[in-house]
């Protein structure tokens, strides 16, 4: 089944990525970056289907081998936190063959990315097994590029200038032009006591002295307005929807009965709730037999959209063929009732995992904090106990007494980093980590179980929707049943009752499997009993049947007593 995956990253030096190492593992090559002098060899990956370059109009032809590519890229970039590329992760339809692929590929980079000034770099990976997860990297640069082939700036310095007690912004090549027309950049200049931003006329005539000989300028300078464009938000749903499309229209091509949507199940309206991304780790641990936390809850997911779509198209059949007889209220009371029963379950659930998640957080989160400050004890306390060292080293030798008391600091020093870093050790084995490196592994854990905590937020709101939705089908039939003998309907009912219940535990069981707890339906029944109020429905029709019984039996003629006894 064809799905949508349009996964958009930038690679920057500020996360530690450069672009040619990004370039040799999505094209499976030995690349060597010049600007680090790293070497990334990823000619031993497997999975390569296809690789390509496509340049635009103005780019140099030799930026065909991507070695040169990137490495231009790296060379143009000089700082250390510099964005290089731009990338996409774009999943393939396993419907379509692998020379499809290309063209689908080729059609979207052209018309999406190559007429608007980018250079691309792109490949298409099935790994083991093959058809599994198909899916393309597309690296794309920057820079926009002039005319010539040189890349363009991403931000140019923007002046605040100063005219008449207004301010604005200008470039360099604005600023030549604005000059002859009384604009002036304003420097920082010593008041008195004062430093402050003002035109070099205005400093001289108060005779201040320039504190720096740099003008005043906005923060993040201006942005090429191309590069600000690419950066967009806008831009990037233009993209979405640009993939949405072309991959549809090389479905409908090939004669397959198969859509994609980029849009989000609220814009479609659709009430279902989404899966999470799972990610490479995951899957690696899924296929080692270890359950991943990610995994198990799209699992979840899945089964309760389900259970949802399966409820809804039955209830919604039901409700249409009711008809005003004891048999059909009582059937559309118990399903509704059954449905009741489904609901409470999942937030019975749902709110079971909420609790388990908020503990390890509550738990993880305080031992982290614990170990946060015991590291920063025992880097406060040996950087005193250094200084203390150095100073005894400086003492004169016959300096007894100073000699000693620094002795004895350093041995209380000593003694106190010792229980310092037992106590971090135990911290360590609370947090089951092996070292110090492993937090920053608890960290993205504890990321994860945040954003699965949230997603259990939205099933329980979701669920509890549902619930009342029910709740109010169930309201609906009782006034439809109000002309019906209360007794007759609740026997008809109870007749139901046992197979519906029944019918109740299979679908639980298949639906969450070995997740599946006896005790949570207990639970649901009995909230599902006081949610319906039939507890008390019941004893009133049962008071009721019995003084009906009773006034029965009071108009009754007495029957005379036999007098046989007195023959």
């Amino acid at each position: 089944m064809a799905i949508y995956h349009l996964e958009a990253k930038v690679v920057s030096r500020g996360t530690g990525r450069s672009a040619v190492a990004a370039a040799a593992y999505l094209s499976c090559t030995n690349i060597l970056n010049d600007y680090d002098g790293v070497r990334h060899d990823f000619t031993r990956k497997k999975g390569l289907v296809w690789r390509e370059i496509f340049l635009t109009e103005y780019a140099p032809l030799e930026w065909q081998d991507r070695c040169l590519l990137w490495n231009a890229v790296e060379e143009n970039e000089k700082t250390k936190d510099s964005r290089l590329a731009r990338e996409f992760v774009a999943a393939l339809p396993v419907e379509l063959g692998k020379e499809q692929w290309q063209q689908l590929l080729t059609d979207f980079i052209q018309n999406s990315f190559i007429v608007d000034g980018m250079c691309a770099d792109v490949a298409i990976h099935d790994p083991n097994p093959p058809g599994h997860n198909p899916h393309a990297h597309i690296m794309l640069t920057v820079r926009p590029l002039d005319e010539q082939g040189k890349w363009q700036y991403k931000t140019e310095k923007e002046y605040l200038c100063v005219k008449n007690g207004e301010e604005k912004g200008f470039t360099a090549a604005e600023f030549r032009a604005a000059q002859s027309d009384g604009w002036e950049k304003q420097y920082q200049y010593t008041a008195g006591k004062k430093k402050m931003y003002m035109p070099r006329s205005e400093a001289e005539a108060h005779g201040y002295e320039r504190m720096s000989k740099y003008p005043k300028s906005t923060k993040f300078g201006r942005q090429n307005p191309i590069s600000e464009r690419w950066n967009s938000d806008e831009q990037l749903v233009l993209w979405r929807k640009a993939w949405a499309e072309t991959t549809n229209r090389f479905l409908a091509r090939a004669g397959i009965d198969e859509t994609i949507d980029h849009r989000s199940h609220a814009e479609r309206g659709i009430d279902e709730q989404p899966t999470i991304h799972e990610g490479v780790i995951a899957r690696a641990l899924e296929n080692k037999g270890i359950v991943s936390d990610r995994c198990e809850l799209n699992r979840q997911i899945k089964a309760d959209n389900a259970l949802l779509r399966e409820l809804k198209a039955a209830m919604k059949k039901l409700m249409q063929a009711v008809k005003n007889t004891i048999p059909a209220i009582a059937e559309a009371m118990e399903n509704v009732r059954q449905n009741v029963m489904i609901f409470c379950y999942q937030l019975g659930h749902i709110r079971t995992g909420q609790k388990q998640a908020k503990g390890y957080l509550s738990s993880v989160q305080s031992e982290i904090k614990r170990y946060g400050r015991l590291a920063e004890q025992i880097k406060d306390k040996t950087k005193e106990r250094k200084s203390l060292l150095a100073d005894k080293k400086d003492i004169p030798f016959l300096n007894i007494p100073k000699h000693r008391e620094l002795a004895a600091r350093i041995a209380e020093l000593t003694e106190f980093l010792e229980e310092l870093r037992f106590e971090k050790s135990l911290s360590l084995q609370n947090l089951q980590c092996a070292d110090g490196s492993s937090i920053s592994t608890l960290k993205r854990d504890i990321a994860e179980t945040e954003a699965s905590l949230k997603k259990l937020d939205q099933q329980e709101k979701k669920y509890a929707a549902e619930l009342d939705a029910a709740l109010q089908q169930y309201a609906e039939l009782r006034e439809q049943a109000a002309e019906f003998g209360p007794l007759e309907l609740l026997e008809a009912r109870q007749a139901l009752r046992p197979n519906k219940e029944q019918s109740v535990i299979r679908r639980l069981q298949n639906t969450y499997g070995n997740s599946y707890n006896s005790m949570t339906l207990f639970d649901s029944k009995r909230k599902t009993a006081n949610l319906l109020g039939e507890e008390a429905e019941s004893r009133s029709i049962r008071e009721r049947m019995k003084q009906k019984q009773q006034q029965a039996r009071d108009q009754q003629p007495k029957k005379k007593q036999s007098r046989d006894w007195e023959r």
